[in-house]
């Protein structure tokens, strides 16, 4: 007889592992108010928890420049930097411990020309030209700290909140929290501009120990977003449909005995998923239907920026259509890491995303889609103020620049400040802690209530460290 067929435990520990499992599926079937598996639908525990609070913010576009793009030469001004060019650092600043393991390296000017920019006065290097015009938009928060002094550590804490792999990405506490507005799309969607791998993988938006169906879904950057989401030619609906619910009865009978196995449970939601999104998916990720004017608003007309400027016409048109949280990469691979030939390297992905990104903010604030979704800029880390290789930077994970617009925060604001190199973070410093929870509290989610049991644990994407700023909001 089959072991799920036993009525009586064989033991203790059989019992409490039968007993207790599961019990993330019945949140998550009340979270997206749908039954699972033929289940009726109870209340969501976990919004009885969060506070009755509406944030501004109801979905969240990351621009993530993986690799750590330099505050130094982009959002960061630093004059002093640029007059002791060739110098040594100076004794009054601490040797900071450098991930390349240089040391006594001469500082290294900005070439860059640096200007102030709409009503607020804000000062962006002429990198960013195009998004310099959205100054008045911009909070750009010039303290960011970071513990990983590596891409692998510096890439899993910003997206994770720990710089050791594990735990759920911050777009699966926002999938876990408030769940999607449309049941027919993921809640977390992430685009590459590239087939490079983002270090780390794919645990950059997965679901750590939650279960796994608040992870991320990859969207292709080329082609057909979503690869074979059609059937095959004479397959009708209604045939997928039978097959799915006996698909669906042989994975049931299967898990009774397994309830612990996250991975089967998120695998029969994808299915049910994928069949949801053949009707609903190909309208959202249609791009044919905009208009000549507006791709060019994105750059999509220019080779150099068509990748990037696709990807972000396809985020307007994900959170239009309800996708709570977009990830949008840019350099895959690491390819911001200018530990040599900066200015080329620096150069050419900035011209790549400051269009489509400019594009994006525009878009949103014609379509009075700007005051709900929270756009965020930044990669792991900064650049050091000294050279490396003569015209490139280190790693900086001790001060470095992000900004946010919309989602109602504050625009035209200078958050916090490094020191007069750009080496240390000197004034309001914001730890990946802090910026997640700030990111919860634009959302209007307290992220001290946002728990998840594990082990006995009560889990936070803070691990318990972080305060949201919330002089950042209007």
């Amino acid at each position: 007889m089959p072991c799920h067929n036993y009525d009586i435990p064989n033991s203790r520990r059989a019992f409490l592992r039968r007993a207790g499992c599961g019990f993330g599926s019945v949140a998550l079937a009340a979270m997206m108010r749908e039954p699972l598996l033929g289940a009726p639908s109870p209340a969501n525990p976990v919004l009885k928890q969060l506070p009755q609070r509406l944030g501004q913010a109801k979905n969240v576009i990351f621009c993530f420049m993986e690799g750590g793009p330099s505050h130094l030469d982009t959002f960061d001004h630093k004059p002093l930097l640029t007059k002791l060019d060739g110098q040594k650092l100076p004794p009054s600043f601490k040797e900071p411990v450098l991930a390349m393991g240089e040391s006594g390296a001469p500082l290294l000017g900005s070439i860059r020309k640096w200007k102030r920019h709409g009503q607020s006065g804000l000062l962006i290097s002429d990198w960013f030209e195009n998004v310099a015009r959205h100054a008045d938009d911009l909070a750009v928060i010039n303290s960011c700290v970071s513990d990983g002094i590596n891409h692998a550590g510096g890439v899993c804490q910003m997206n994770t909140g720990s710089i050791f792999g594990g735990r759920p990405s911050l777009g699966a506490w926002v999938n876990y929290g408030l769940g999607s507005e449309n049941g027919n799309l993921p809640a977390f969607v992430v685009i590459k501009d590239s087939e490079g791998t983002v270090v780390n993988g794919v645990r950059n938006w997965g679901s750590g120990f939650m279960p796994a169906v608040y992870q991320g879904v990859e969207f292709s950057s080329d082609g057909v977003p979503i690869k074979y989401l059609d059937n095959p030619k004479g397959y009708s609906r209604q045939q997928q449909r039978e097959k799915l619910d006996l698909l669906a009865a042989f994975n049931r009978d299967y898990n009774e005995s397994r309830t612990d196995n996250t991975e089967l449970e998120a695998r029969i939601r994808s299915y049910e998923l994928a069949y949801k999104m053949q009707a609903e998916a190909p309208e959202a990720v249609d791009l044919s239907k905009e208009s000549t004017a507006i791709k060019a608003l994105y750059g999509m007309d220019q080779p150099e920026t068509a990748v990037y400027g696709r990807n972000c016409l396809l985020a307007r048109r994900l959170v239009e259509n309800g996708v709570r949280f977009v990830q949008l990469y840019s350099g895959a691979g690491s390819k911001w890491d200018s530990h040599s030939r900066l200015e080329e390297n620096h150069g050419r992905l900035c011209r790549a995303v400051d269009k489509p990104i400019a594009g994006l903010l525009s878009d949103l604030k014609q379509r009075g889609l700007l005051d709900e979704t929270l756009v965020i800029w930044g990669g792991e880390f900064g650049r050091t103020p000294m050279s490396e290789q003569g015209g490139g930077r280190d790693h900086n994970p001790g001060g470095f620049t992000m900004w946010m617009a919309g989602g109602g925060v504050k625009g035209g604001q200078t958050i916090g400040a490094t020191d007069e190199l750009g080496l240390y973070a000197v004034q309001d410093r914001l730890h990946v802690h802090d910026l997640h929870s700030t990111i919860l509290h634009l959302l209007g989610v307290d992220h001290t209530q946002l728990i998840y049991h594990h082990k006995g644990r009560p889990e936070r994407i803070d691990q318990n460290e972080g305060h949201p700023y919330v002089k950042i909001t209007a």
